[in-house]
């Protein structure tokens, strides 16, 4: 499972509060817990060990070696940011402006720091590895500064193999809207390279086939964020069984927190341990 967030999406994780580990938790618990749930759904399976590694490498103070960085602590009213391609600017966006801009007296909080400024202790390149109840395994890289955004699934069975390629376009061109991800609130540009989905099956013995994908959208996630409200909230139907319960919830964070902790250790994780009081 490899997940790209590119320098548009992935940047805005490192200009807010989920930059600092101590709050968020990390891309591992912000974002990965998403795709472990998934995991877990997919497997009908629970995490019982965890490895991982991961380190800031392309934001932070030390990303500056990239020759990126600009001379800022964030966006708003500094001119070093004027032409920089990671500052977000509130001011451009009546909605953004009102919700964090006119705001800022109420909290202090900031929306907009520079991705490159200190303070970052997020990591954005990380490398899971996983192990099942059931007995599968699960390779698993998030990076944050790719070129382009989606996501790849590549799942070895007993009668061959199944790929998944996604390139996500429910978010929009920062360029000179300083715009952010999410529809509702941001708009509906999508970025240069698209989106879309195929889905392939590679059986033993016999050539390739396309599988078609069949009920995404262009908007909220693909359309889940629909069909989430559709069966929490309007009483719709979920035949595949795709609404999570506490427990599932609870088993896609604690891979995250697992993962964490292997940051920290440099050794493998039982899931089970994290239940025990260290």
């Amino acid at each position: 499972f490899e997940w790209l967030l590119d320098v548009r999406h992935g940047a805005d994780y490192f200009r807010r509060w989920h930059r600092d580990k101590a709050t968020s938790g990390g891309l591992m618990v912000h974002k990965a817990s998403h795709h472990f749930d998934l995991v877990n759904w997919w497997l009908a399976a629970t995490p019982v060990e965890v490895y991982a590694a991961g380190r800031l490498f392309f934001y932070g103070a030390d990303g500056r070696r990239h020759g990126y960085a600009r001379d800022y602590d964030r966006a708003h009213g500094s001119p070093a940011a004027v032409d920089d391609p990671f500052a977000l600017r509130l001011d451009a966006h009546p909605r953004l402006r009102e919700l964090y801009l006119d705001a800022e007296a109420e909290d202090g909080y900031q929306r907009d720091r520079n991705v490159f400024a200190p303070g970052v202790s997020i990591e954005d390149d990380m490398a899971v590895l996983a192990r099942y109840s059931t007995g599968a395994t699960m390779t698993y890289h998030l990076t944050a500064y790719a070129p382009w955004e989606g996501y790849r699934v590549m799942v070895n069975g007993s009668r061959g193999r199944l790929e998944l390629d996604v390139a996500e376009n429910d978010y929009v061109d920062r360029g000179t809207s300083g715009a952010v991800k999410g529809a509702a609130l941001h708009g509906v540009e999508a970025p240069a390279e698209g989106g879309g989905a195929t889905l392939t099956l590679r059986p033993f013995w016999a050539p390739p086939r396309q599988i078609p994908v069949e009920g995404r959208s262009r908007h909220g996630h693909g359309g889940a964020d629909a069909r989430m409200t559709g069966v929490l909230l309007g009483g719709q139907p979920d035949p595949l069984g795709r609404a999570a319960t506490a427990d599932d919830g609870a088993l896609a964070l604690l891979t995250g927190l697992a993962a964490n902790r292997s940051f920290e250790t440099g050794q493998p994780v039982r899931v089970a341990d994290l239940l025990t009081p260290r």
